[in-house]
């Protein structure tokens, strides 16, 4: 026998689906999840075996669970798992779609009419494991983010180095030009009175001439 129920989707949020339901020992209970792709899922299950004797339903250490998940349509095994009575399950959905969650007992007897109450919890989202992973991303982001500071930082050195030589060369070239200008301004002030004194010399030698 085969149902379904409709899960709550959030992309950031977590879902928990708790219900608890009787099979017979040579029963098997289905569920269908609609998961998206890269969707971690925990179930924890708990299973009790009616007692005839006690009249109610007790533990039973001889009760196996058998955990059975698998993508739809294609009926790719994801999980397949005998665990005790109380125990739990966890899968990552590969491909988006339905995946179906079945379980049942390990009791191989058609004849047998015992009943079993199974308790079971199906969390989609972010789980211990995901919570393990994510940790991991962190410390490597962490490192990363490091990396990246310490590249900065040299980035900053050697942009602080470049424009400590940029000042130096820009005081040099201005202390060149400097002197260049003062040069210049030396040679024009010879040359001027270098022509003066010529001048003046021709002026006394013409001077002298006409004399005579």
């Amino acid at each position: 026998m085969r149902f379904a129920f409709l899960p709550l989707f959030l992309c950031f949020v977590t879902s928990i689906n708790a219900l608890h339901f009787y099979l017979d020992a040579n029963q098997q209970r289905c569920f269908i999840e609609e998961l998206p792709t890269d969707t971690v899922v925990e179930g924890h299950y708990r299973a009790l075996e009616w007692s005839e004797q006690q009249q109610k339903y007790m533990d039973n250490e001889d009760l196996g669970i058998i955990v059975e998940v698998q993508e739809e349509p294609s009926g790719h095994v994801v999980v397949k798992t005998i665990g005790p009575l109380e125990g739990k399950f966890t899968f990552t959905s590969v491909e988006a779609g339905d995946h179906s969650i079945c379980l049942s007992t390990n009791y191989t007897s058609w004849f047998s009419h015992t009943h079993i109450r199974l308790h079971l919890d199906i969390v989609v989202g972010s789980t211990k494991a995901d919570v393990e992973t994510d940790r991991t991303h962190v410390s490597e982001l962490a490192n990363k983010v490091r990396d990246l500071n310490q590249k900065l930082e040299d980035i900053r050195r050697e942009q602080q180095y470049q424009r400590e030589r940029e000042e130096d060369f820009r005081d040099l070239s201005e202390a060149t030009n400097a002197r260049a200008v003062w040069y210049s301004l030396a040679q024009i002030v010879v040359l001027v009175a270098t022509c003066a004194w010529q001048l003046r010399h021709l002026k006394h030698f013409f001077e002298d001439r006409k004399m005579r």
